[in-house]
């Protein structure tokens, strides 16, 4: 199966950790290819989520001023296109970019812009969403969910927490939640990575979203995959990276085959493109190794995954037509 023409979609990719070596070395000219392999990405088993999340303070630390940022988006369209994307869903924490003055409405404003403008020149479709972290104020998630809201006329679409969900609890984050409900922003949640399923079930009842960000170890709950079905929760899929972060040993231990058969909504994701040293294409391609997957199994989790996103009806319905009509070309589906 020829991986590289196979149209995709991704909704779960963290801008802050998907620099190429190019942009890096662009960023700062002194990181040689060994310094980009040591420092940048993580070896192929880390401790844990927390062991393996230090890798992104290098790129983030690249990421503060407006000629950065916009360099950042660029090098990731081209990595976009290079796996034959149709659309994408970026996420960034806007208060991790403010080391050099920069306010996170600054950081929204230089990042929703550079991506409009890549949007038109690759042809790519695009939304943004934007991460607080489990181990920030409430302060800032409120700032953060605020600036979803004052940004919801463009290409910003989403609001997120992310971080260490072992380490940290989520009452610094309840407000924000509770204000992106109300407000109608559509909400997604990191959960069921570094903790278990009961991790899942918290998020679902304190925060609601649509969506969970990985959510594999869901799979350890029947009554929850149940309940993911029943209401439509889509997954966002990162296998190799929870691999990575030793939620399991190997591939062939991860649960996204089975939970696919048992008809839980997910798509296949990257996450952290640099730290897991991993593409969509090479993704797909383990999924194939292991599970056997078709190209029915790619194009299922694909259209899913456009019935997920952060768009309005129609632009799903446009680039549903648009995925459909690739498979059946090449006569896929």
């Amino acid at each position: 199966m020829n991986f590289d023409t196979l149209p995709k979609v991704e909704l779960h990719l963290h801008l802050d950790c998907s620099l190429s070596y190019d942009v890096v070395k662009q960023l700062d000219p002194s990181v040689t290819a060994d310094d980009y392999q040591r420092d940048f990405i993580a070896p192929a088993k880390c401790e844990d989520l927390v062991d393996f999340l230090k890798r992104a303070v290098k790129s983030f630390s690249l990421m503060q001023t407006k000629e950065a940022l916009e360099l950042v988006v660029q090098d990731l369209f081209k990595q976009l296109k290079a796996d034959n994307t149709l659309y994408a869903e970026i996420r960034f924490a806007p208060f991790l970019h403010l080391q050099k003055g920069l306010t996170a409405y600054e950081v929204v404003q230089t990042i929703e812009a550079a991506t409009a403008a890549a949007v038109q020149e690759t042809g790519i479709e695009a939304r943004l969403i934007l991460c607080t972290l489990r181990h920030f104020t409430a302060e800032q998630s409120m700032a953060t969910v605020k600036l979803v809201e004052q940004f919801s006329n463009s290409y910003v679409a989403g609001f997120d927490i992310a971080g260490d969900e072992a380490g940290c609890p989520v009452t610094n984050h309840i407000a924000a939640f509770d204000y992106a409900r109300e407000k109608g922003l559509h909400i997604t949640a990191h959960a069921g990575e570094a903790s278990g399923a009961a991790s899942v079930w918290e998020t679902l009842k304190i925060f609601a979203p649509t969506r969970i960000g990985h959510g594999a170890r869901s799979a350890e709950d029947a009554t929850l995959v149940q309940h993911l079905k029943e209401k439509r929760i889509h997954l966002e899929i990162c296998p190799s990276c929870n691999v990575q972060t030793s939620m399991y040993a190997e591939y062939k231990d991860h649960p996204v085959d089975r939970l696919k058969k048992e008809g839980v909504s997910l798509n296949i994701n990257t996450d952290c493109r640099t730290i897991v040293d991993v593409t969509l294409n090479r993704e797909y391609q383990k999924l194939q190794e292991n599970f056997g997957w078709t190209r029915e199994d790619f194009y299922e989790c694909n259209a899913n995954a456009l019935k997920a996103a952060f768009i309005p009806e129609a632009l799903k319905t446009t680039l549903l037509q648009k995925l459909t009509a690739a498979y059946q070309q090449q006569s896929y589906i």
